[in-house]
């Protein structure tokens, strides 16, 4: 059996891996067009901010190294140009002597990757001083021009992943970085009530953030964007583009491989093109959405590798069954986490979820412990089912270790109430015993039960500007240290002594610091007779948070006397 791989990274040289674990005397080779087969593609932007201090620590394999342990002949700056199927040949180009040649093969591996978007629309993209990052080369050129004396403003266009990751180490080395983002949040995957946190976080480093913004032209000096309906000017030094990546087709589409309706490598449930002898995995394919139930693409190394397996086995003879993706991630961000599965709330409304969210902010391990903090988590699932749809969390702590608890539940189709029951493992310096989780779900069980009716954060501006009953049951420090404007200060302790100062005919709302004496206020009403009773989910920390970057960006009448995030 002779198999060649074209592309490397994740995809690739873990299918040829793979390959060689099945077959000890299969003929494999790796043909990968840059100047690296194996390297740390996620871990590119913490060499530009020192974290890794030596580019080589990125490269995990080199050609030696793969013919030594696993006898795979992987050659780099060796590019594949042309294939015919029909005879099943590989026509190949070597990128620094030009040589052209030839290769048979019985089985052929896509793992071509994505390209890092650079619009041609946009005047002077093509400039000297604009890059973009897809490989250790391109990570090495850029910290080369970071580091040049006369430079010290860099743009950021793009606020995903990378984005935001470059971002974060230019500022940590002394830089100042204005981030362009055409949409109003940055981070697509996550709902725009939670992601306030991460504006408020890159706001208090000092990152001038754009949102709503597009960039007009590439200039000497400046970068010009159109926000909203201004037009302004950035002084820029450096352009660094992260708009997003393309699949990288081209060589599929002139080999006769079908397209989906994505515009990636449409591939079987073994990821096998529309030619048997050819497969196709990673960034440049288009993979089945579990939630969505429809083809979507998805750019991440994890779900590259599982596909890199399905691939070889399949070769030989071992067969799968798809169970679908929901897309897992997480990030640091300065002093901040972030993690998200599934479907935030917006997309779920989008794919035709009747669905409903909580937002719980409990402490993330025993509040007595001196690193305990508020974890920030929000669920998402369908009404009347109570099917997990998605969730998100954010906060100091192991936002990454909640998610990939709910990330799981949602891939074995469970329910809020399989959540609440969850048993997690218990330790004062890693959690609660009633965890960040099963606190959501049990939050959210009481929603769809009916016992306890919820408004959302970003309803509350509009109850204080039309003079809402809203009752805050903190104690009196905690509301003179910042409260709502307007709202009444019941304490939860002095609750059964003031009933009779809380009407009955009109709708209240009823909030705390994180939602939980609200809880407990409204369960003990509803026992009077109170039944026209809401609780603000997030309540007044999420309330604050949720204000404070939108009050600066929207240049609005504050509805919080004071932001307390402590």
């Amino acid at each position: 059996m002779k198999i060649i791989v074209i592309g490397g990274v994740a995809g690739g040289a873990s299918a040829a891996a793979r390959i060689r674990r099945l077959d000890a005397n299969a003929e494999i080779i790796i043909l990968e067009k840059g100047s690296h087969v194996s390297f740390s593609n996620c871990s590119l932007p913490y060499y530009l901010g020192g974290l890794i201090e030596e580019s080589q620590s990125l490269i995990l394999m080199n050609p030696d190294k793969f013919y030594r342990q696993h006898r795979i002949d992987a050659r780099v700056n060796s590019e594949a140009i042309r294939i015919d199927s029909e005879h099943r040949i590989v026509y190949i180009k070597e990128t620094i002597s030009g040589k052209e040649y030839t290769e048979s093969y019985d089985k052929l591996i896509l793992s071509p990757g994505a390209s890092p978007a650079m619009p041609k629309s946009i005047p002077g993209i093509q400039k000297s001083h604009v890059f973009s990052v897809r490989n250790v080369e391109d990570i090495c050129h850029l910290k080369e021009a970071v580091h040049r004396e006369n430079v010290q403003n860099i743009t950021v266009v793009g606020s995903g992943f990378v984005g935001l990751e470059i971002a974060e180490n230019l500022q940590k080395i002394g830089k100042h970085v204005t981030l362009v983002e055409s949409a109003p949040q940055i981070l697509k995957p996550f709902d725009y009530d939670i992601v306030q946190v991460l504006h408020k976080e890159l706001y208090d480093h000092g990152i001038q953030l754009c949102l709503n913004s597009t960039v007009t032209a590439i200039e000497e000096g400046y970068v010009r964007i159109r926000h909203q309906e201004e037009d302004l000017t950035i002084k820029s030094d450096i352009v660094v583009m992260a708009i997003g990546v393309i699949p990288e087709t081209q060589l599929a589409k002139e080999t006769g491989l079908e397209l989906g309706k994505t515009g990636a490598i449409k591939v079987n449930t073994c990821y096998q093109t529309s030619d048997p002898h050819i497969y196709a995995v990673g960034d440049a394919i288009e993979i089945y959405h579990k939630l969505k139930n429809q083809e979507a693409r998805l750019n991440l190394a994890g779900p590259a590798q599982k596909q890199a397996r399905i691939a070889a086995d399949h070769i030989y003879g071992r067969t799968h069954l798809e169970k679908g993706y929901i897309g897992s991630s997480c990030i640091q961000l300065f002093t901040q986490n972030a993690a998200c599965t599934g479907l935030n709330e917006r997309d779920a409304k989008e794919a035709g979820y009747h669905c409903d969210s909580v937002l719980v902010i409990p402490p993330d391990k025993v509040s007595i412990m001196p690193n305990s903090h508020y974890l920030m988590l929000k669920l998402v699932f369908e009404i009347h089912t109570g099917k997990l749809l998605g969730a998100q969390a954010v906060g100091k702590g192991a936002a990454d270790k909640r998610i990939d608890v709910i990330a799981s539940m949602i891939t074995m189709d469970g329910t809020v109430d399989d959540l609440k029951e969850l048993e997690l493992c218990y330790s004062p310096i890693f959690g609660t015993a009633r965890d960040v989780v099963n606190q959501a779900a049990l939050t959210a069980s009481n929603i769809l039960e009916g016992r306890v009716h919820q408004i959302h954060v970003e309803e509350v501006r509009n109850l204080v500007e039309n003079h809402a009953c809203i009752i805050d049951v903190r104690e009196k420090e905690e509301y003179a240290s910042g409260h709502l404007k307007g709202a009444v200060n019941i304490p939860l302790s002095s609750l059964r002594d003031r009933m009779d100062e809380i009407p009955r005919d009109v709708p209240v709302y009823l909030h705390c610091r994180t939602s939980q004496r609200s809880y407990y206020a409204i369960c003990h009403l509803a026992q009077h007779g109170y039944h026209n009773i809401w609780n603000i989910s997030g309540s007044f920390l999420g309330i604050s948070l949720f204000e404070y970057f939108n009050d600066k960006i929207l240049n609005r009448e504050p509805i919080v006397t004071n932001y307390n995030f402590h």
